[in-house]
């Protein structure tokens, strides 16, 4: 499925006429989901919520602000995707979700506040996106004047940096943004996020589009036999640092890790292809060995090259075996899943 998620510091919900004005974008956007932060209002209600789409499957989750001081609401429409559990944190308020179309499972936290590393280790192993008011710039580049980089944009590079979060493009970005990992950005082939206008508010509603969705392709997997090629770690070093991207540190790590998934995909189909076949066609050059020697005596060289298809045969059979072998669940978490998060960590240190 496509999805689009608005998010909108818009500075209180209680005026009637700026609700109005919100239900205008919200309608206009055709949005999926859309998380209000700075709500300032105690108890959200049933009424509000309503008030702020003209849509009938409405489902909406919130963290209630103190005094008048917060506050975030996330809605979505029920017909794209159901709730399967909430979790409430001190600026945030994350929600699983469960897609209606293809059944994917992934998680939406929306923010009004620092971001910290305990907000990824409280919260479930899914696919994650992150919208919402994080009080801090990123970059030097975003201030309206350039004034030194600060503290606190640092500690916030480095927690991005550390969840392994992609920060996307984003042109006049200041305090609001969307962060995601990259198995979330895995679900579609492009993803972008773009300021709209402000009708209200003295912030920018950012709109989050993922588009071209990825429908029955199958998912990565690194394939365990695929360090018994000789040569392979050297390929993965030529291919990462020939793969030239251009923008932040986590975008360009996101770019570079689904191009080489993609790599290594057709490099996987080219080189192993149908593993039952290549075994087949290597047992036919034994066979055909077998059968020569049978007639006559062998040279030196026919048998140097009886030797070599066992040899080859014997290489596919392990190859085969060691891909049933990941294939096995329980081998499978023995040996380790690399895919995304535990991919890059291994990747890391071979291309430096």
């Amino acid at each position: 499925m496509n999805i689009k998620i608005l998010s909108w510091n818009v500075r209180g919900l209680n005026d009637r006429l700026k609700r109005k004005l919100i239900k205008s974008v919200v309608r206009k956007h055709k949005v999926d989901l859309w998380c209000i932060q700075e709500t300032k209002m105690q108890v959200m209600s049933e009424g509000v919520v309503r008030s702020l789409s003209s849509r009938r499957f409405i489902d909406w989750r919130a963290l209630n602000a103190i005094g008048t001081a917060g506050g975030v609401l996330i809605c979505w429409d029920k017909r794209s995707m159901e709730i399967l559990e909430w979790e409430e944190g001190q600026f945030s308020i994350s929600c699983k979700f469960r897609n209606v179309v293809d059944g994917v499972v992934w998680v939406f936290t929306g923010i009004y506040g620092p971001l910290s590393r305990e907000e990824r280790e409280c919260l479930w192993e899914d696919p994650w996106c992150l919208g919402g008011d994080f009080n801090t710039i990123l970059y030097q580049s975003e201030r309206s004047r350039n004034r030194r980089i600060t503290s606190v944009m640092r500690r916030f590079a480095q927690i991005i940096d550390d969840l392994g979060l992609v920060n996307f493009p984003l042109q006049g970005g200041l305090l609001d943004r969307f962060l995601a990992t990259p198995s979330w950005c895995d679900q579609y082939s492009r993803v972008s996020q773009r300021r709209l206008p402000r009708p209200t508010s003295d912030h920018f509603p950012i709109l989050l589009e993922g588009g071209g969705a990825r429908r029955g392709s199958s998912p990565f997997r690194f394939e365990n036999m695929w360090l018994k090629v000789k040569g392979f770690i050297d390929l993965i070093r030529g291919w990462w640092h020939g793969l030239v991207v251009r923008g932040s540190p986590s975008y360009r790590l996101a770019v570079k890790m689904k191009e080489l998934k993609q790599i290594l995909k057709v490099w996987n189909r080219e080189v192993f292809g149908n593993l039952e076949r290549n075994k087949g066609k290597a047992l036919q050059q034994v066979e055909f060995w077998d059968s020569v020697e049978g007639e006559k005596g062998l040279t030196e060289e026919e048998l140097n090259r009886k030797k070599d298809a066992k040899e080859g045969y014997a290489k596919w059979v392990i190859m085969e075996e060691t891909h049933w072998r990941q294939l096995s669940r329980e081998i499978w978490l023995k040996e380790g899943d690399r895919n995304t998060g535990t991919f890059i960590a291994w990747l890391m240190p071979i291309v430096g």
